[in-house]
């Protein structure tokens, strides 16, 4: 395969995953409005972020292993395919029930796409470029913080929360279009890719059980981050979506970032992005109520996020102690396991004595709790 064919198909493969991140997590932006129009309470549209995470964390392992043998092309295909068609239907969706399955159903593809994509890509190039795929990849879900999820929370502010899923359904048919029209089939196996460079079990334990509980912290501050803006920081409904474009456009700089460094020092890479995220949401709780400290520590969890994401899954290609994609199933699993496990947490504090200033707090501590995980992995290897 040509290499300027290789790079238009990573650049369609991070559209979808901008596509996919941002449909994951736009209820976030939409929450308000979304609970407006369809008449339900706030807590049951972070329930789609449940929802969502549920299924990508039960099911990312059994349906990896499940289509193993499916030529990769052919599934990545398919799986746009399914994409497009279920966002789609989230845009014409008559209630709440009519949202939650299709977005079951976009989660079903998502569980299987974000699993082998990573593979995939970085079968397309040489190993000696392994890292800086992986953060081209993935300035695709770090775009989705700096463009899909604040603009799309301003045009469902202005024009309906329904535009945005549909906009973002015809990207995700443009990366299908790519995707079909240059990679040419058996060109997406993983070839060198498929297996980790130094494979290590214990390792990869303790990659994973940090993964869980940072993103459970995060996620249970983020997924009521515009209520903690207008309830906390007293901004106005209007004001969120741009605080929300400055976190993204911070997290873009945080993948940038980690992609220019990540294959010089992998695990110090990491350290430092799980430490930026616990000093962000507890410095949230401390100072939330001050407009422009707000800004800043949104800024500084969105970097720290984005390089986070970029760190682990290069990580992931290096430890895997068996095949890439089931590794990155695991990781997805586990990923998943946290954002359904802290959209859950934070529903269930938001109407508690302390409400959303609560979630940051409990946020922070379990981020600085992953950073004392991740921080023991060489005790744990060297009781080999």
């Amino acid at each position: 395969m040509r290499r300027s064919s290789a790079v238009v198909v990573l650049v369609a493969l991070a559209v979808a995953l901008f596509s996919l991140t941002t449909v994951e997590t736009l209820p976030v932006g939409l929450l308000p409005v979304i609970a407006a129009d369809l008449g339900v309470s706030r807590s049951a549209v972070g329930l789609l972020v449940t929802g969502y995470g549920l299924v990508v964390a039960v099911l990312s392992v059994p349906l990896t292993h499940w289509v193993r043998r499916v030529p990769r092309r052919t599934l990545l295909l398919a799986l746009l395919g399914v994409f497009v068609l279920a966002t789609a239907v989230s845009a014409v969706a008559p209630n709440y029930g009519a949202l939650l399955a299709s977005r079951v159903t976009v989660a079903l593809a998502h569980a299987v796409f974000w699993s082998v994509v990573a593979t995939a890509a970085a079968g397309l190039f040489s190993p000696a470029v392994r890292g800086r795929v992986v953060a081209g990849l993935f300035t695709g879900p770090a775009l989705a913080g700096v463009a899909g999820v604040p603009l799309g929370t301003w045009f469902g502010q202005h024009a309906g929360w329904r535009l945005p899923f549909l906009v973002v359904s015809g990207l995700g048919f443009t990366a299908l279009v790519a995707v079909f029209a240059l990679l040419p089939a058996g060109a997406a196996q993983g070839g060198h890719a498929g297996r980790g460079v130094e494979p290590d079990l214990r390792r990869f334990v303790v990659l994973m059980a940090t993964t869980v509980v940072v993103v459970c912290g995060f996620f249970t501050t983020y997924t009521y981050v515009t209520a903690f803006l207008t309830d906390v920081a007293g901004f106005a409904e209007a004001a969120t979506a741009p605080v929300l474009l400055a976190s993204g456009v911070a997290g873009f700089v945080g993948t940038s970032v980690a992609g220019a460094v990540v294959d010089r020092w992998p695990r110090s890479a990491l350290v430092a992005a799980v430490g930026s995220l616990g000093a962000a949401l507890l410095g949230l709780h401390a100072f939330g109520a001050t407009p422009a400290a707000t800004v800043a520590l949104v800024m500084l969890f969105g970097a720290a996020v984005g390089a986070m994401t970029t760190a682990l899954q290069s990580r992931i290609l290096v430890v895997a102690p068996g095949s890439t994609e089931i590794a990155s199933a695991i990781s997805s699993a586990m990923f998943n396991v946290g954002i359904a496990g802290g959209s859950l947490l934070g529903g269930l504090l938001l109407p508690t004595d302390g409400g959303v200033r609560s979630l940051v707090l409990v946020g922070g501590l379990l981020a600085v709790a992953a950073l004392g995980i991740l921080l023991t992995e060489p005790l744990w290897v060297a009781r080999r």
